[in-house]
């Protein structure tokens, strides 16, 4: 079994013709495909194109033979997305089940080939000739190597554009990074490993990351920068990687405008969605845009844009491999499934609404679908900008550290040995007790300060009892010790103990 690799897995054969006659040998072709069960999409003198059944094995492979000259040109593709960059040997063993059917049609159809030819002719008569211009791996088939899919041609403008935009992007990043570090380096000499990550993590958010906070107090531009930006070389390499196959099947449907338009409005939708659930962190990366796509992909395969047998394999393929994203979305880890299914929603909308033919007797102009759609965008980016508050997640969890590390400082003096002199026990209570509580006095009024969630304004009123607590019966213990050198606590401090303790087992619960 011969396996296929490469971006679209697939296997060409020529096959010299000599004295075959080129109808002939598509009469033979087409019966020996029906045979096969396989769909026929599209017949006529110059070809044909059909598609395998859907199975576990395989969501389907388009089977093409072209006439050119005197040759016959047999082709099995891969039509979805191959995982592994490999057909797994489908390709060949289409063209193996066809070749071995072809031989057997042939002998048969021997004694009535006058009217099968005239049946063929019949049926050429009513077929697009120029099929195989518009066929769903058209523009594929355009794509003589990798280099090509760099390179703006008809059919195929935007996105190879927008490929090339995110490439650069992740370059200038490292670049600068690298730069940034060689400096840091002769500047501070022996930086930890802790400093070079946050002046690292610093620089990619001037780069325009999204983050929540930032977005919302008016830096939406980072929307659309966010979308150009990735953590790592695979993941660049797997997004471009989805976004080419897209572009391919559906930029030519849509045209380059539209094809432009409905990718960063969905990945900015997407980015509107993950800012509704992610409180704190940053989020970066093209996949939200390209989900957009996967619902375009959708809508167009829904609205009959594609050949009747073409469609049914394509909406397969690219219904599962939109669901593996948002499974693995789901159960993945920094996996930012909101912009994922925002940006599938919105893509799949603006679709409908920038080219579905919703009354074929009242054409729509374009400037009336672009205004539509830019309303419903608005409205949504409103929406979310005014019912979404800026809350102080991320500055709440630093305090919340500063405030836990002071408190952690108490264990010093919980178990404080009777026989140290009374001058270390006064010292070891205000440097271990006094002073760390007197810091989360400040710390909680800098707490208080913050909008915050309503799960983090209950955690922050524990803490300013906790705080007031402890405070109160570090001084009760002070007060004590400093009257009684033999470290009896009276039954005033014994209580102020005991309310710490309390606070703090219901604060664990």
């Amino acid at each position: 079994m011969l396996i296929s690799w490469g971006y679209s897995p697939k296997i060409e054969k020529y096959i010299p013709l000599a004295e075959f006659p080129a109808d002939k040998y598509l009469i033979v072709a087409k019966q020996a495909i029906e045979n096969l069960g396989w769909s026929l999409s599209h017949v006529s003198e110059t070809g044909l194109i059909a598609y395998t059944p859907i199975s576990f094995q395989s969501y389907s492979e388009e089977i093409s033979i072209r006439i050119h000259g005197n040759f016959a040109v047999v082709k099995s593709e891969c039509v979805g997305i191959q995982m592994l960059f490999n057909d797994y040997g489908k390709n060949d063993l289409n063209l193996e089940k066809f070749f071995h059917e072809f031989e057997y049609v042939e002998f048969h159809l021997k004694d009535v080939w006058e009217e099968n030819l005239f049946k063929f002719r019949r049926l050429i008569e009513t077929q697009d000739d120029h099929y195989f211009e518009k066929a769903p791996l058209a523009t594929k088939n355009k794509i003589k190597n990798v280099l090509f899919l760099f390179f703006p041609q008809k059919g195929y403008t935007a996105t190879p554009i927008l490929v090339l935009l995110n490439t650069l992007y992740f370059i200038a990043i490292i670049i600068l990074s690298i730069v940034f570090i060689a400096y840091l380096s002769l500047k501070t000499g022996h930086a930890s490993r802790e400093d070079y990550i946050e002046e690292i993590n610093r620089l990619v958010l001037n780069f325009g990351v999204n983050q929540r906070n930032l977005v919302l107090g008016g830096q939406y531009w980072r929307l659309i920068t966010y979308q150009f930006i990735h953590g790592s070389v695979s993941h660049l390499f797997f997004n471009m990687y989805a976004l080419v196959y897209l572009g391919l099947m559906i930029e030519n449907k849509l045209g380059w405008k539209k094809f432009l338009f409905i990718y960063l409005m969905s990945g900015i939708c997407g980015g509107l969605v993950s800012l509704i659930f992610h409180q704190e962190g940053v989020m970066m990366g093209a996949s939200g845009a390209i989900m957009g796509l996967y619902g375009v992909f959708i809508a167009l395969l829904t609205t009959k844009s594609f050949e009747v047998k073409a469609t049914k394999a394509l909406l397969v393929s690219t219904l599962i491999v939109s669901l593996l994203m948002l499974i693995n979305g789901a159960f993945g880890k920094r996996i930012d499934n909101a912009a994922h299914i925002g940006g599938f929603v919105s893509g799949f909308i603006f679709t409908y609404l920038l080219n579905y033919k919703w009354d074929k007797t009242f054409e729509i102009k374009n400037w009336a679908r672009y205004a539509v759609a830019l309303l419903l965008f608005l409205l949504f980016f409103s929406g979310v900008i005014y019912f979404n508050p800026k809350y102080g997640t991320e500055e709440y969890r630093k305090l919340t550290d500063t405030f836990n590390g002071n408190l952690q400082s108490l264990n010093g003096i919980m178990n404080l040995k009777v026989s140290l002199p009374k001058d270390v026990k006064l010292a070891s209570i205000k440097q271990d007790g006094i002073i760390p509580i007197e810091r989360n006095l400040l710390v909680v009024k800098q707490m208080q300060a913050l909008n915050l969630k309503p799960e983090d304004k209950i955690t922050r009123d524990k803490k300013i009892k906790l705080s007031k607590a402890s405070y109160r019966a570090v001084m009760l213990m002070y007060r004590d010790i400093k009257a009684d050198s033999t470290y009896r606590y009276s039954k005033e401090t014994s209580a102020a103990l005991g309310k710490v303790f309390e606070i703090l087992y219901k604060e664990e619960e």
